[in-house]
């Protein structure tokens, strides 16, 4: 019969002595470890502990791995209280053996007030290489991958945060990871709404704080390594732009797709027209057949201001992507093309040129800027500026693939969009451009905050189910698993 070790941080809360007790009592388990910081002591022989911060820590993991005797290692990702039933441990490596994979993981349940409510996660895919995918609670591991892998790609680095991260990226080269689409195990948790989770982009802000720089330059450096061994990193060696023989209307274009946003969009466009620059431009608002009086205000706009040009599509299958494509390959689109959603505001009459200037100053594909999260009434809220300072020249399109986003404003050279196309979808559709634009070409950045980003109820992201969550998640794995291969395929010529 094989062999269970199980690894977990310590936990003052009350579910934390229950969760142990679990794990001792199973016939499966010969050792749990317990990682912590204090003076803790294991209740009988069978609980051990390492004395360290977390699994995070590339020595602790690499002392565990050492010292490891039994078939699979189960790490426990947080301290909190679980729910295992008897069997969980059995399907767990009956579906490793079973599928020779390298790591397992499973859906789960989460204990609200009353009510049990399900947590289903992603497949884990090629692209699935960001740091922040959700495994759940519960992962297992197949001791001989891991030593296989470590064998072949070097021992998990020194490093404080990143060390899981690295041991997973390392065994997912050469063995599957292999998602249970079950419901195994239960993790307490008590919410006032736990059908529901919070605003999609909060996780990516992490960065911004002081606190975690670190962490994403350990995170860069784990990934960037990743993509080197799999055949997919690329050197800072850049394609010159090509030329355009086209006579573009003006020197740039703001684009506004917009469906439904009456109470935004008379702002959003004053906010393209009050812009202060050397050069001609318009401003493209793509109404995507609103029903809720938007088409109106901007009947009135384009009337009384031959700079905004008002389209309404033919087609009625668009979504943020497909509008894109409808403003960029009019006539009426200039040598750029400058973002702006339509509840969203340039921060200063000087945004449009700064932007320009950016785009003129080198042989850039795009420009993004940095912006400040704000609410309905323009006040800043947490965490403020949203500036991506993990982009690099050198590294900024490898650590791309890492990270969800990679901010706003964006301005495109018209020339390059035609070529490509946006993809027509509504989640991501500015996220594929910038990969596909940065596989080749140079990618500008500008620190200073350029963009007024409001939250607000009507904010698409404003509060999403885990299901949709896991949608947008999986789909822009989708695009980094295109992206790779693509990548993969540059190299090997």
């Amino acid at each position: 019969m094989s062999t269970l070790t199980i690894a977990m941080p310590l936990s003052l809360q009350s579910g934390f002595e229950k969760t142990l007790q679990v794990f001792i009592q199973s016939p499966l388990i010969e050792e749990v470890i317990v990682l912590h910081k204090g003076a803790f002591k294991p209740p009988q022989p069978k609980c051990k502990f390492i004395n360290a911060a977390s699994l995070a820590s590339g020595e602790a993991l690499n002392k565990l791995i050492e010292n490891m005797k039994t078939d699979f290692l189960m790490i426990i990702t947080e301290p909190a209280e679980i729910e295992i039933p008897a069997a969980t441990l059995e399907r767990f490596i009956d579906v490793a053996e079973s599928t020779d994979s390298g790591m397992v993981y499973s859906d789960y349940l989460e204990g609200g007030q009353g009510d049990l409510v399900e947590h289903p996660v992603n497949d884990c895919q090629l692209g699935s290489i960001r740091d922040q995918f959700d495994f759940g609670c519960l992962i297992l591991f197949s001791i001989s991958a891991i030593q296989r892998a470590l064998k072949k790609y070097g021992p998990i680095p020194g490093v404080v945060y990143a060390g899981l991260y690295d041991l997973r990226l390392k065994v997912s080269v050469d063995h599957s990871l292999f998602h249970i689409q079950e419901f195994l195990y239960t993790k307490k948790k008590s919410v006032a709404n736990t059908d529901a989770v919070g605003s999609e982009g909060e996780d990516q802000f992490n960065y911004v704080a002081h606190e975690n720089q670190a962490v994403q330059k350990e995170m860069e450096l784990v990934a960037t390594e990743h993509l080197k061994r799999i055949g997919a990193f690329l050197e800072p060696r850049f394609k010159y732009l090509p030329r355009s023989q086209c006579d573009f209307p003006v020197e740039a274009s703001v684009v506004i797709p917009v469906r439904n946003r009456v109470h935004t969009i008379t702002d959003a466009v004053h906010s393209a027209l009050a812009q202060e620059t050397d050069f001609p431009y318009n401003v493209i608002v793509v109404d995507n057949h609103s029903t809720d009086g938007t088409t109106a205000i901007l009947n009135e706009l384009a009337g009384s201001n031959p700079a905004v040009k008002h389209i309404t599509p033919l087609r009625h299958d668009l979504t943020i992507g497909g509008c894109w494509n409808e403003a960029v390959f009019s006539d009426l689109c200039g040598r750029y093309a400058v973002q702006l959603d339509s509840d969203d505001l340039y921060e200063s009459p000087g945004t449009l040129q700064k932007l320009i200037d950016a785009m003129r100053s080198g042989d850039f594909a795009m420009v993004i800027g940095s912006y400040t999260l704000v609410n309905e009434s323009l006040q800043t809220i947490p965490p403020g500026i949203i500036d991506h300072r993990e982009w690099t020249d050198d590294n900024g399109r490898n650590n791309a693939l890492r990270v969800n986003g990679l901010g706003a404003p964006r301005a495109f050279y018209t020339a390059l969009l035609r070529k490509i196309g946006f993809l027509n979808v509504g989640y991501g559709e500015d996220y594929a451009m910038a990969l596909r634009l940065s596989r080749d070409y140079r990618i500008g950045r500008i620190y200073e905050s350029l963009y007024l980003c409001r939250r607000w109820a009507g904010n698409t992201d404003a509060r999403i189910s885990i299901e949709m969550r896991n949608r947008h998640d999986a789909f822009k794995d989708k695009i980094r698993t295109v992206e790779i291969m693509a990548r993969r395929k540059l190299k090997a010529r």
